[in-house]
Parts: C-alpha cells; structure tokens; sequence
C-alpha cells in the first residue's frame, strides 16, 4: 500500500470513529476542520446535512450498517459524475443504494498537495444508526 494510499485509509478510519449521528436517522457528516499548515489535505465533505437518507424500513426495524463508498473529486472539489461505487458493503442492500444516491448530493473542498488542489480517489464512511439498532 503507498503512503498516500494508507494515509486516506488511516483518515477514513478516524473520521468513521468520529462520525457521531443524530436519532432521527439522518446521516450527517464531520465538519470541515481546515489545517492551513499542512501541505496534504484529503477531500472534505462540506454540507452541514448530509444529503444522505436512512431507509425508512430499515430505521423503523432499527438495522444499521456502515457503507464505505470510493469517490473521486476533481480539483475545484466536484464529484465526478458515475465515479461513485460501495467499496465495503454495510451488508445490507437497501443502506448500499441509499449511500451511493446521497453521495451525489454531497458537497467537497478539493484535495490539497503540496498546498494545491487537486483531484483525488478517496474512501467516504457513511453510518447508519438508529437508537437501539441492530448492526450486522
């Protein structure tokens, strides 16, 4: 795995531990927490509310899951159009799809290297909880 490879996968993992969500089943994302002295930035998510909707059924039995999605960002901070895809399945199908059409609607600052935007690959965490749920 490359350095920036394992450093993605190493950002990912925290934001998945620091992601909280609310109880009304909306997904939200971390917020932008800009560092202006550092040369590399991963792409970061930008909406206050995340786009992103818990399947009523599924909230409703209490079943959650965390989907990991692979986006890519252009250097003006764009999802690229059908670059989305489920890079680790929650496991259940119905949390898969609804991550994969909310990412559409997400927002991102560019990635930054070596102080510039960029475009990049990354891996987005999307949780699902629910009080009281059911993980897989």
């Amino acid at each position: 795995m490359t350095r920036a490879a394992t450093t993605l996968a190493a950002l990912a993992a925290l934001a998945l531990i620091a992601c909280s969500q609310p109880d009304d089943g909306v997904v939200s994302l971390p917020p932008d927490q800009p560092a202006a002295d550092r040369k590399e930035l991963p792409p970061v998510a930008l909406n206050a509310d995340s786009p992103i909707e818990y399947p009523r059924g599924l909230f409703d039995q209490g079943i959650e899951g965390t989907v990991l999605l692979k986006l890519y960002v252009d250097a003006a901070g764009g999802l690229v159009p059908d670059s989305s895809q489920v890079f680790e399945s929650s496991g259940y199908p119905a949390l898969d799809s609804a991550a994969l059409v909310g990412a559409g609607q997400l927002r991102f600052s560019p990635a930054v290297r070596q102080g510039e935007p960029v475009a990049a690959a990354f891996i987005q965490p999307v949780e699902f909880r629910s009080p009281g749920g059911i993980q897989p």
